[in-house]
């Protein structure tokens, strides 16, 4: 399976001829939507049907995230009455509805994402809520409490893969315990790591998901110069045999203020460190360009992980 290790974005409601060139002539590992790619369902539903047929691959790999109410980037087309704390709330009080309610509510977002013709989102947020953790998180947690975050969370993952949607649990090792924006900048947690292996880590642990998304954040007690996504020692020690995650390692943005370089210093550390994938959100097509030419093509591990994920979507 011939694929770049890059998933990348584009910048409009319908692809650009260089965007096309870029689709037909290169062979990135997959594409991530946003709210400025979607205006109205047969849009979108066109829209993902010429990606599919440039990239000549029925299968290729479509992501969003449709998180809920609060991150949502189909919101003009499909409304959310809930947040992921909603769910989390819910189980306290009640755990049999709450997984029935929540069990419904995954079955009819994969509907709605494959009709659309979406085939990845990256849900579920295994972030645990604490005292301190910032707003970016907030809602899209299920809860401050580990055990609620790891049971809804494996509900995700089991449900999507039943509607033959890929989930991507995220962000691992854990972003609730941060204080600030990895969007903004680099978040330092000063924990020690036995504390974060009883909290922060739990969720993640014996997950059956396909993929997950780094946290862009500086565990200084862990290893004190390289954010997660940059290194070698908190992905092989922490999220591979720790945490015991087997799937796809994909970064989160690239373009995030967490990371200082230039994009493809970004790409090509990540890469380095361990990730399997690196994603690109910006959509700028020079950058797409720029990228892909610079990053090499998936080793066999990914293969076989995409292989095992071609196998679950439609």
């Amino acid at each position: 399976m011939k694929k770049k290790a890059i998933i990348i974005s584009i910048n409009g409601t319908s692809l650009t001829r260089k965007e096309k060139i870029l689709l037909s002539k290169e062979k990135p590992w997959g594409l991530i939507l946003f709210k400025r790619n979607i205006k109205t369902f047969p849009q979108i539903k066109n829209l993902i049907l010429n990606i599919r047929e440039l990239s000549k691959d029925k299968k290729f790999p479509i992501l969003i995230d449709e998180e809920g109410r609060s991150v949502s980037r189909l919101r003009d087309i499909y409304k959310h009455e809930f947040d992921a704390s909603f769910f989390g709330s819910l189980y306290r009080n009640d755990k049999e509805i709450a997984v029935n309610l929540y069990k419904n509510y995954i079955k009819s977002l994969c509907h709605k994402l494959s009709q659309i013709g979406i085939n990845i989102n990256t849900i579920p947020v295994l972030d645990i809520i604490r005292g301190n953790t910032n707003d970016v998180i907030g809602n899209r947690s299920f809860s401050d409490k580990k055990n609620i975050v790891k049971k809804l969370g494996q509900i995700t993952v089991e449900e999507c893969h039943k509607k033959k949607i890929i989930s991507v649990i995220k962000h691992i090792p854990g972003h609730g315990c941060s204080r600030k924006d990895s969007h903004i900048t680099m978040p330092r947690v000063d924990l020690n790591l036995r504390t974060l292996n009883r909290i922060d880590f739990y969720p993640f642990k014996s997950s059956a998901a396909k993929l997950a998304m780094t946290a862009h954040i500086l565990y200084t007690k862990i290893d004190s110069k390289n954010v997660s996504t940059f290194s070698n020692k908190v992905i092989k020690e922490v999220i591979r045999k720790k945490i015991g995650f087997k799937g796809i390692l994909m970064s989160d943005d690239i373009s995030m203020k967490a990371l200082k370089y230039d994009l493809i210093t970004n790409a090509k550390k990540s890469l380095d460190a361990g990730c399997n994938l690196v994603l690109y959100c910006a959509g700028n097509i020079e950058d797409n360009f720029k990228l892909i030419k610079s990053i090499p093509y998936i080793d066999k591990f990914t293969q076989k992980k995409t292989s095992e994920i071609y196998g679950i979507l439609r």
